[in-house]
């Protein structure tokens, strides 16, 4: 996963610009990207989430310990990383799509959220250590995961071209990037992926790309309305989130976290034999029949990572 760390910067300049805006309409906050007047971003602590309620069929499959508990104890990447997971004006809020539509399992299974922001390693540790009984944290499933964890999925794991507002470029082909000035991440999946493009274009007898680096999320911004570079290659929900709260740039094409082979797959996450990822995956498919996943990630501006079904533990992405 790609953190935003500085993004939060972006959005207060914004902000201050009046390009955020605060508002609901008693239901929801409203959505990232809509249209009209009334379109804005809600950061702002008041989220009016969208809730659901107990199933009990659905509630049973949770294990006996746990629904004698009464919550579930969650964690959460503690990094700024907007629409995953950040904080809202007041400091101290968590908001995003990765809490709500959390919110919206435990609402299904009859639990209470104790929401604990961890490092990335230690959610991992705390899975391990039964601290944690589920990540929804914009974890990808891997086959390297699947040997010790299960996986529920929810959303599709993509990443998103982003480019100067107004341009007619498409990408959809390692072709249409060839000879282009592209942004990346180092050492992120999406880094490999552009590599792969070059070296395909250049085996084809296309020009590679000329692949850009930048130190701060920043950087990659003044350098997009500089022209200095034809596009940044980021996670989707982040230039999403962008590009609707800056109103600058917009997605010029998508791909999967998994490049050309595999679909990637954002999933629940719990430990191996909890007995937890059917209850999980019951309930994500409870609240995308009812309607109310489709109305979170249409808030947070994600309707095009939705999935039909959760599925438990797919196909990966590879090892190597």
């Amino acid at each position: 996963m790609t953190t935003r760390r500085t993004l939060l910067a972006v959005l207060a300049a914004s902000a201050s610009s009046g390009l955020l805006a605060a508002c609901g309409d008693g239901d929801a906050q409203a959505t990232v990207g809509s249209k009209g007047k009334n379109g804005g971003l809600n950061i702002g602590p008041d989220q009016h989430r969208i809730r659901g309620k107990k199933v009990d069929a659905i509630a049973a499959k949770v294990p006996e310990k746990i629904r004698r508990r009464g919550t579930l104890r969650l964690g959460g990447s503690a990094d700024a990383s907007p629409p995953l997971g950040f904080y809202a004006t007041d400091d101290k809020t968590r908001i995003g799509v990765e809490i709500d539509l959390a919110t919206l399992v435990a609402d299904t299974l009859g639990l209470k959220i104790h929401f604990e922001a961890v490092s990335w390693e230690n959610l991992f540790v705390g899975l391990d250590s039964s601290k944690f009984d589920a990540v929804f944290s914009n974890v990808t499933v891997t086959e390297e995961r699947k040997e010790k964890y299960d996986f529920a999925t929810y959303r599709l794991d993509d990443l998103a071209f982003e480019a100067t507002k107004g341009t007619s470029w498409r990408v959809k082909a390692p072709a249409d990037v060839a000879g282009k000035t592209i942004s990346v991440s180092s050492g992120t999946n999406q880094e490999k992926i552009l590599v792969d493009w070059s070296k395909e274009n250049q085996k084809a007898g296309r020009k590679p790309v000329n692949i850009k680096y930048f130190q701060k999320d920043t950087d990659y911004y003044l350098a997009l309305q500089s022209k200095r570079i034809d596009a940044y290659l980021g996670p989707q929900p982040s230039a999403a989130y962008h590009v609707a709260s800056a109103g600058q740039t917009q997605i010029v094409g998508h791909i999967s976290g998994g490049g050309d082979q595999i679909q990637g797959k954002i999933a629940a996450t719990t430990k191996k034999g909890s007995g937890l990822v059917d209850a999980y995956a019951a309930a994500i498919d409870r609240i995308i029949q009812d309607g109310s996943y489709a109305r979170v990630l249409k808030r947070w501006g994600l309707s095009n990572e939705a999935v039909k079904k959760s599925e438990i533990n797919p196909r990966g992405l590879p090892t190597s």
